[in-house]
């Protein structure tokens, strides 16, 4: 497809820099197509790798039912917002992408997904990373209530009722 040109091309920034803002931005928000086609924006913590964007959720809920029922979303993420009351604006730098997103359902990649994330918000605990593998392997970590049983630092959890979501950026 092709998307439309940047109004205020002068503004725009390069490919490059696009790209560094989405490899060190730690979260931006997905929009989705909702309930009844209205818009669904959620924000969430991400990971930018081989043109790819890789997010967590649950296996259940609004964000999981849009995926399902319309693959085209796009994701924002801001750098910085400076805003400028003297001169009533602000000055953003953020970059938008547009592609498809699905669940990641191939063991391999969703593996390789689930290191990405763990090594981005929790880094170096390779023991949690070990942990939460056996438990997707094995089905351990599930209260009787169905959720998760989360490990202390509270920034990284996965277990059999999460799942890795790719979205793949258009050209």
């Amino acid at each position: 497809m092709n998307f439309r040109p940047m109004r205020r091309h002068r503004q725009q920034l390069s490919d490059a820099e696009s790209l560094c803002i989405l490899t060190c931005a730690t979260s931006g928000v997905l929009a989705l197509t909702g309930d009844a086609g209205y818009p669904y924006a959620v924000p969430l913590s991400h990971v930018y790798s081989d043109g790819h964007l890789y997010f967590h959720s649950a296996l259940e809920g609004h964000k999981v039912d849009a995926v399902r029922n319309d693959s085209r979303c796009s994701f924002c993420v801001v750098e910085q917002d400076n805003v400028l009351p003297e001169r009533f604006t602000t000055l953003f730098r953020s970059v938008i992408v547009f592609g498809h997103i699905h669940i990641v359902a191939d063991p391999a990649e969703r593996l390789r997904a689930l290191r990405l994330l763990g090594e981005r918000f929790s880094p170096g605990d390779h023991a949690g990373l070990e942990h939460d593998r056996t438990c997707k392997a094995t089905g351990e970590g599930i209260k009787k209530t169905g959720r998760t049983i989360r490990r202390s630092a509270g920034l990284f959890y996965y277990h059999v009722v999460h799942c890795i979501y790719i979205a793949t950026i258009a050209s």
